[in-house]
């Protein structure tokens, strides 16, 4: 997945430092995502989530406010208003480019900015919300013991988390007085509110709010027990296929599911997180899958492992070649089903010490079948295209591609 390091102007003329995410293949919809407060671009959530949007055709900008991570500007000087700027201004970037954005996602604070923004923005279609607050004040919870020393000294030096942040005073006032009613009930644009019930930073109330506000078409999903910061893996990955699955009756995707770009006869194996096995499979244009390994092997376990796609096209094309039988000669069969072990066994030739594979199917016929029929159906099985891959052996010639 190609993904260019950018920089664009801001609301003040800082150069805000981005990446931009792309597609491996046809480039189908622009997004931009913006972060939690005091966060950066390249949080685990924001990262996953975007290139996994990337890696089903959804090209996402995720950029640092200004005065944070790699964004030039002061972060004393900025406010929850200029957060909103920063987003026009990154939508001005990309329609400079020829890639509109239509789609608008946000986490936590970030998630309040895109909903302020959206109504600013020409072209948004939908808007997707992380854990996001109904009332950007809420954000005070986060430091409401220094709020008398910043309002007293106009500025305090706050702990959040991660870091120490200058918060202002005028920030204080900024953030009190954003309300977010107005810009939800005017989104004109569909809306997806994804929210965690346990998420302890921005309780699961403000989700109502944000839903209740919002006119039809409008969408809630549980985070079930993801976390604030959306760090783990597996929850990150869900809220991309939740987004992109849910975007694509609005942003009009042609194959929402799958990544594209493998043509017609070629099966595409693309690696979909860097830290883990998670591989997206791509047969065709429009045929999807997911691969992975046990969680006893270092994956995440959210896919069937390799072996389990040899053994299941095995199986599939063993089903299938009783079927075309049977349906050939008539025959009264209801169901097939073929159960699909694998193991290792020593070769009989004498002169191969080596074990070799050993697949073990196990054919479950239902319906009125003779004694001969169901034996006629078994020796079939072995007439089966991969069957007789796998017996006759295959050779493998291995290229590398010049890019």
């Amino acid at each position: 997945m190609p993904s260019e390091r950018i920089t664009f102007v801001g609301h003040d003329g800082a150069q805000l430092a981005a990446r931009l995410d792309l597609p491996d293949g046809p480039h189908q919809a622009t997004a931009i995502f913006a972060h939690c407060f005091t966060c950066t671009k390249d949080i685990a959530a924001a990262r996953r989530i975007s290139q996994r949007l990337a890696g089903l055709g959804i090209g996402v900008l995720r950029f640092d406010f200004t005065g944070l991570g790699h964004s030039q500007g002061e972060f004393a000087n900025t406010n929850f208003t200029s957060n909103v700027q920063d987003i026009l201004a990154a939508a001005t970037y990309l329609t400079g480019r020829n890639m509109a954005p239509t789609l608008l996602i946000g986490h936590s604070l970030g998630g309040a900015a895109v909903l302020r923004a959206a109504p600013q923005i020409n072209g948004i279609r939908a808007v997707a919300t992380l854990n996001a607050p109904f009332d950007p004040a809420h954000i005070l919870k986060a430091f409401e013991t220094d709020i008398h020393t910043i309002e007293t000294e106009g500025c305090a030096q706050v702990q959040l988390g991660h870091g120490a942040f200058p918060i202002t005073d005028s920030f204080l006032k900024d953030v009190s007085q954003a309300n977010l009613i107005d810009a939800i009930g005017h989104l004109k644009a569909a809306l997806l509110v994804l929210h965690a019930p346990r998420d302890e930073i921005v309780g699961i109330d403000n989700a109502t709010g944000i839903f209740v506000a919002a006119k039809h078409p409008k969408s809630f999903v549980t985070l079930d027990d993801a976390d604030h910061l959306i760090s783990r893996a597996a929850d990150a990955e869900y809220a991309a296929q939740v987004i992109a699955t849910w975007a694509s009756r609005y942003l009009a995707l042609k194959h929402p599911a799958p990544p594209p770009g493998a043509p017609e006869g070629v099966v595409r194996v693309s690696e979909a997180d860097p830290d883990g096995f998670l591989q997206d499979i791509q047969s065709g244009p429009l045929h999807h899958s997911i691969a992975d390994e046990p969680l006893a092997y270092g994956g995440t376990n959210r896919g069937m492992t390799p072996y389990g796609f040899l053994a299941a096209g095995l199986g599939a094309c063993t089903s299938m070649t009783i079927r075309m039988y049977a349906r050939r000669k008539g025959w009264p069969l209801k169901h097939v089903r073929v159960d699909v072990t694998q193991g290792k066994v020593h070769a009989q030739d004498a002169s191969n010490a080596d074990k070799i594979d050993l697949f073990t199917r196990r054919i479950h016929l239902d319906g009125d079948l003779t004694p001969d029929q169901r034996e006629k159906l078994r020796q079939i099985a072995d007439k089966c295209p991969v069957h007789g891959t796998l017996t006759r052996g295959s050779q493998v010639e291995t290229l590398l591609a010049d890019d």
